[in-house]
């Protein structure tokens, strides 16, 4: 490790080095110099990402633009360039490193402790995309290629349903009917992307509330962080990817479904940070913001489910059925929001103006 340090342009000499966080994917460390300023040190995963290179390029270049955009230096992530001037380093094992300024004076939250802090999440993602508005989208690598192609995630599901490779498509026929019955409908935002509808943007693509960096003392928003999945999208993928993880009252694998709802305040606190940061939204984007909302979800379902039926080949379970139940979550959310569609659509009336 003192080898990977001692390749970046720090100012200073490195007295701790600590695990840091709760990421799944990349390994990362916080660094204490002897001047007492702290750094975050990254080990990017190869095997959630396989163009790594095409991926920092899309980091150096949005945060080179988030920082010419911003009045605050906590406004966005800043890159420790190493010796040699290059913006991430590549160890004798073929591993990727990278360092990064440490948002000092900040807080990071795994949940929501008021419609405040979600509202707050709703203006980090909102000013993000708003910052990003002329940014070509069109020439960021895809880091996850087809990440929120759904139509793409049906074929992956009719294909695991085919295969029954681990002969478990009996203990999900119930899921299964439910994803199937929506199919037709779930490409929409597919669709208004291929033929114009909806305009390409920077998304980022993990708009958990936990990637959104607060004042450790105002609690306003800070920055976003995690920029690994940041690609080209649309407005409603980062809307309706913010709406399923922190508007749902329940965790993402809750076995007792009666638990599992939408939170209309809390749909309403993100619409009402969201929205006024993006600014310049069109019409044709603000009706699909709701879209985004059921159809993401019903897709992250649709993941688990297809993982489930594969033998849990990518995503992390502690017990057996894991993956099942996480779509089961998923999709009594989904048919949550079906069900209070009429409100959905009666708050984003009130929020837009429209």
């Amino acid at each position: 490790m003192e080898d990977i340090i001692s390749c970046f342009a720090l100012p200073g000499r490195t007295v701790s080095c600590d695990p840091w966080g709760n990421g799944h994917l990349n390994r990362t460390f916080r660094l204490t110099l002897e001047n007492g300023k702290h750094y975050i040190l990254q080990s990017v995963s190869s095997t959630a990402f396989h163009d790594i290179p095409g991926l920092m390029e899309n980091f150096s270049a949005v945060t080179k633009v988030l920082t010419e955009q911003s009045d605050d230096p906590r406004g966005c992530l800043h890159l420790v360039p190493t010796k040699d001037g290059r913006d991430y380093l590549t160890d004798e094992y073929g591993e990727y490193w990278r360092m990064l300024d440490f948002v000092e004076g900040s807080v990071c939250l795994q949940s929501p402790e008021s419609p405040e802090d979600f509202f707050q999440s709703a203006v980090a993602f909102g000013n993000f995309q708003r910052m990003l508005r002329d940014f070509p989208a069109e020439t960021l690598c895809e880091t996850i290629p087809h990440f929120h192609d759904t139509p793409d995630r049906y074929r992956k599901l009719h294909a695991a349903i085919d295969a029954d490779e681990c002969h478990r498509v009996q203990t999900a026929r119930r899921e299964i009917d439910f994803a199937l019955a929506r199919e037709a409908d779930a490409g929409v935002l597919q669709k208004m992307r291929d033929d114009g509808t909806l305009p390409l943007r920077v998304t980022h693509n993990d708009t958990k509330l936990n990637n959104v960096m607060l004042d450790e003392t105002t609690r306003k928003a800070l920055c976003v962080i995690d920029l690994d999945t940041v690609m080209p999208g649309l407005a409603a993928y980062d809307f309706g990817d913010a709406i399923r993880f922190g508007a749902s009252t329940a965790a993402e694998d809750e076995k007792d479904l009666s638990k599992v709802h939408l939170d209309l305040a809390m749909f309403r606190a993100f619409a009402e940070g969201f929205i006024p940061a993006c600014g310049g939204l069109t019409d044709a984007e603000l009706a699909s913001l709701p879209l985004g909302a059921k159809i993401i979800t019903l897709e992250c379902g649709v993941r688990f489910l297809t993982d489930y039926l594969m033998g849990d080949e990518y995503f992390s379970i502690a017990y057996n059925g894991h993956n099942l139940d996480r779509a089961r979550t998923q999709f009594s959310l989904a048919a949550d929001i079906e069900a209070k569609w009429s409100d959905i659509l009666a708050i984003m009336r009130e929020v837009t103006g429209k």
